[in-house]
């Protein structure tokens, strides 16, 4: 494996770079998108029920016992229940986006890795059919030993660009996708709670009328 990288050429340092920062990100983000660590599904039920029951101090409570994304956007809603619905929808989807942000963090550098890497594999295969050139232009034709490093050269670095390139972009994509995927699971609790903090402003602009009378 190893003489596969010298025969590479200089090139081929920045490719195994990039790939030992692309296992990383990968690995690291798989970690954070955990759904136990954003959108648990047992503290969606439970926060959503306390806030049909009215419970909102325990609910509050509940939210920041949770570390997870969900709990904070629920938590702002709840801070702020007593105001218009469009300013609580506003201050959760100020968290929201924030988070969201979080969620992409690492995730552009698999992207950058998986565009850049075909292009430094690129490099090596010019660099190499340059080596090969001189050589043919120094030694002539009849010495297929010496042209062999330079094509060597250029194959092993387009595989090389080729082999990190391709993984990235697909962890890419699923990275992507897992993202969106756990937005829209915050979101769909985001509105059932926003839907119970307007249903209890709409009771109580309601109740106030018969009240006075």
């Amino acid at each position: 494996m190893w003489s596969y990288v010298v025969a590479g050429g200089p090139v081929m340092v920045p490719i195994l770079l990039c790939s030992i920062i692309a296992v990383a990100a990968f690995v690291e983000r798989l970690w954070a998108l955990r759904r136990e660590r954003v959108a648990p599904r047992a503290f969606a039920v439970e926060v959503v029920d306390l806030a049909r029951r009215r419970r909102w101090d325990d609910a509050a409570t509940l939210c920041r016992k949770r570390e997870a994304m969900v709990a904070r956007v629920v938590e702002r809603g709840i801070e702020v229940r007593g105001q218009p619905r469009s300013i609580v929808k506003e201050r959760m989807e100020e968290v929201g986006r924030r988070e969201a942000a979080e969620l992409e963090r690492y995730v552009p550098v698999l992207g950058t890795i998986a565009s850049v890497t075909p292009l430094l594999g690129l490099l090596g295969t010019v660099g190499g059919m340059i080596l090969t050139f001189e050589v043919i232009q120094s030694q002539g034709m009849g010495n297929v030993g010496s042209l062999a490093g330079g094509i060597s050269q250029a194959l092993i670095t387009t595989f090389a660009g080729l082999c990190v390139g391709i993984p990235a972009l697909v962890a890419n994509r699923y990275l992507l996708g897992r993202v969106d995927d756990l937005v829209i699971d915050v979101e769909e609790v985001a509105l059932a709670i926003l839907a119970e903090i307007h249903a209890e402003s709409e009771t109580a602009s309601g109740a106030s009328p018969s009240e006075s009378a």
